[in-house]
């Protein structure tokens, strides 16, 4: 079951690459660019076929991919027929547009993902059926001799009784809890469904203090389930998890210079693993097997676990790549900026257009943040091999 999980992430992945390949194909086309390649992987083609002027296909290693577009440099020779739809002499917002329609895809993805967790799947949740009726109110964190039968006992609460409201008002589990923990020590009618039938019960809630709160403790322990969400709550949910996910992935990219020392102890000299830190892809795809082989998950929280990981990793990646930093998409887009504003600038003061960038000659900065990159990526692949994250699951 493991393996399949890994499977099942990788497909996931690729599928993620396919689109966000195809974000800057179909802008690309839309504005009359010439593309002539599109491929998933890297290194010795697998399979391709041509369509029209572009080239599908397969190469051998699943690392990523690419989409080929004429003249992303002024300096790229090209036939007669093809210069005037070079990328280099497109308008600044049609290159911004291109350069960033594959993050934007991630995001789209992600969020469509999400909506089929909440809309499809369901989250994990504290349900109103009771699942236990603990024997006591325990002073410590068991049931010892001497401590007081819990209020649950004393009325005859029973596993399977479906809480369904509180002084006659039906109510959310979420509202009936806060009312619970609101009542200690005050008599409240519990309606509850027990075998198809609606009966209301008497209780009084304990007195139980908590982190110094007191609160009133009737010694139930719910259900956890998976629910859904209608359509329009689900896009809600939806849209405040992009935007927390995406919070925090900004937040874990400004942390990163930080967190590279401690990823060292733990690849080199047997630290720790902080799960809260640093992953790469074979720790992510690792999580992905452990979650779908976990025995402590059902089906339902496997699937939605693993949909939650992928629409993560995808609002990551889409911000990633955002990074004003060759050889990265936001790098080009900063490039294209720069041309508009240098640009404009030259126009103000009655000059001719000083053209475009010669992208070429920033290489050395693109080697510099590739080799940054790949070694970043090398030690994140050893610490995932030899001391991977463990989500305990």
């Amino acid at each position: 079951m493991g393996f399949l999980g890994v499977i099942a992430f990788i497909l996931a992945l690729l599928i993620s690459v396919m689109i966000h390949e195809f974000g800057h194909y179909i802008t690309a086309k839309r504005y009359g660019m010439r593309v002539t390649e599109f491929f998933v992987g890297f290194g010795k083609r697998l399979w391709s076929t041509q369509r029209g002027e572009t080239e599908f296909g397969i190469k051998a290693i699943p690392a990523g991919g690419y989409c080929k577009i004429s003249g992303m440099s002024p300096t790229e020779e090209l036939a007669d027929e093809f210069k005037p739809r070079a990328f280099y002499l497109a308008s600044a917002p049609k290159k911004l547009v291109v350069l960033g329609a594959g993050s934007f895809l991630h995001f789209v993805l992600a969020l469509f993902l999400l909506f089929t967790l909440f809309a499809g799947i369901g989250t994990s949740q504290v349900l109103p059926t009771i699942s236990q009726v603990l024997p006591c109110v325990p002073k410590e964190s068991t049931c010892k001799a001497g401590d007081p039968i819990s209020p649950a006992k004393r009325s005859g609460l029973m596993p399977g009784d479906e809480i369904l409201g509180v002084n006659g008002q039906e109510l959310a589990w979420k509202e009936s809890a806060e009312i619970l923990r609101a009542s200690a020590e005050k008599e409240i009618t519990l309606l509850i469904e027990r075998d198809g039938q609606v009966i209301s019960i008497a209780i009084t809630p304990a007195t139980r203090v908590v982190e110094g709160d007191s609160r009133g403790f009737l010694g139930i322990i719910n259900e956890f389930g998976l629910v859904r969400q209608n359509p329009i709550k689900a896009a809600a949910s939806s849209a405040r998890a992009t935007g927390a996910i995406f919070e925090g992935s900004i937040k874990a990219l400004i942390s990163l210079p930080y967190q590279i020392p401690s990823l060292i102890g733990q690849t080199f000299f047997g630290q720790e693993r902080n799960s809260q830190g640093l992953v790469g892809i074979v720790g992510v795809a690792r999580a992905s097997g452990e979650t779908v082989s976990s025995g402590n998950l059902n089906t339902g929280e496997k699937v939605a676990t693993f949909i939650l990981i992928v629409a993560s990793l995808n609002i990551f990646v889409g911000i990633f790549n955002l990074l004003p930093i060759l050889p990265l998409d936001g790098g080009h887009m900063a490039v294209a900026s720069y041309e508009a504003i240098r640009r404009r600038i030259a126009a103000m003061r009655g000059k001719a257009d000083p053209g475009p960038v010669d992208v070429e000659k920033l290489t050395p900065i693109t080697l510099v943040v590739f080799a940054v990159l790949l070694v970043l990526t090398v030690i994140l692949l050893i610490a995932d091999i030899f001391n991977p994250i463990n989500l305990n699951l």
